[in-house]
């Protein structure tokens, strides 16, 4: 596993005069001293790190050393109805892992490390606002049967946020106290630093998984995939509710094979209390031309997996990318294929939703 020293070796932290005002702010800079401090005007538009072509040779030495903090201006739950309910304002975008599917750089030019938002109690506060204007959930759907499910890691990792600032355990100290409501993220890194926090089951974590020899080609950076599933019965006696998300799931020679030896891996560590509240959710991959093309400039390995023309088609996103998926009339063989194999192996595990 990466340990969080390596992972993270801040050494220039970009700043916003705004976010260096605020106590969470200060809190962040405090705990890298001796690094570089850069005022910038916006988090979004930094020169040395976005836009410059240069820097894919440097992603992952970006994603280690850069640090941006800055100030969440926008404050909106947006409706969702997959992964939860309500999409909350983020506490934070980027990463420093460097898994080679993901899309969070497709907005960020060529190089995505954390930012992280110091206005944390705005957020808090609005989200407080916005559960008590739902009043309680009436009807049961696939997101929760009785609770309001609000995602908060759309944009990052927070088991890797919550090595950064203290917006996390913010999140989850509030979400404990609010009876209609629950938080929930997906994530690909075992922070046991977690497992100290007092969540009352109102933390649902995703810890996303695939087959191991895929992993290491493609989850770059992050927690090998056995010790995502040895941890999961850890966070469910540490009182968090722990779901699995089958993502993405990428179409390879025998991938059949490769994903019933997870589903038996699975299987084989989950403990009675974390089998009886066990549900998932499966993804198959998309993919997206302009980070094929970065990708290709720092791993072009990935992308003999990712990019497969003669079994993707062309599909133009709302945002206008050229995004590419597993044909249709294909993909819906192989969910089906997909779902006949975990029901057989894990017939415990209630699939939330699939596509």
């Amino acid at each position: 596993m990466l340990q969080a020293n390596q992972l993270l070796q801040i050494s220039r932290i970009y700043v916003e005069p705004a976010a260096a005002a605020l106590p969470r702010g200060q809190e962040i800079l405090a705990r890298w001293p001796d690094a570089d401090v850069v005022e910038v005007a916006s988090h979004w538009r930094i020169p040395e790190l976005s836009g410059d072509e240069a820097n894919v040779r440097r992603w992952v030495r970006i994603k280690t050393e850069a640090l941006i903090v800055g100030v969440k201006k926008s404050l909106t739950a947006k409706p969702n109805g997959r992964s939860a309910d309500f999409i909350a304002p983020s506490t934070a975008n980027g990463c420093a892992m460097a898994c080679a599917y993901c899309y969070v750089p497709r907005h960020k030019g060529y190089s995505n490390p954390i930012t992280v938002f110091a206005n944390i109690d705005q957020i808090t506060g609005y989200l407080e606002r916005h559960v008590a204007r739902q009043g309680m959930k009436l009807e049961p759907n696939q997101c929760d049967e009785h609770a309001w499910v609000y995602d908060i890691g759309e944009n990052s990792d927070c088991s890797v946020d919550a090595l950064v600032s203290d917006n996390v355990q913010d999140l989850v100290d509030l979400y404990r106290d609010l009876p209609t409501a629950k938080l929930s993220f997906a994530t690909k890194y075992v922070n046991r630093d977690l497992l100290a926090w007092d969540p009352r089951e109102r933390t649902r974590i995703r810890f996303s998984l695939m087959p191991e020899k895929l992993a290491r080609t493609v989850d770059v950076r992050t927690t090998p995939v056995a010790e995502r599933i040895a941890a999961i019965n850890d966070f469910v006696e540490a009182g968090y509710e722990v779901h699995v998300n089958f993502s993405p799931v990428i179409i390879t020679p025998g991938w059949q094979e490769d994903w019933r030896e997870l589903f038996g891996q699975l299987d084989a560590a989950l403990s009675p209390a974390a089998r009886k509240q066990l549900a998932a959710e499966v993804i198959f991959l998309t993919h997206n031309q302009q980070l094929h093309e970065v990708n290709l400039g720092w791993h072009p390995q990935a992308e003999e997996i990712l990019w497969r023309p003669d079994l993707q088609e062309t599909k133009q996103s709302q945002n206008g990318f050229t995004n590419v998926r597993y044909v249709a009339y294909d993909k819906r063989g192989y969910l089906d294929e997909f779902l006949r194999l975990a029901g057989e192996q894990l017939p415990y595990c209630r699939i939330r939703y699939a596509f």
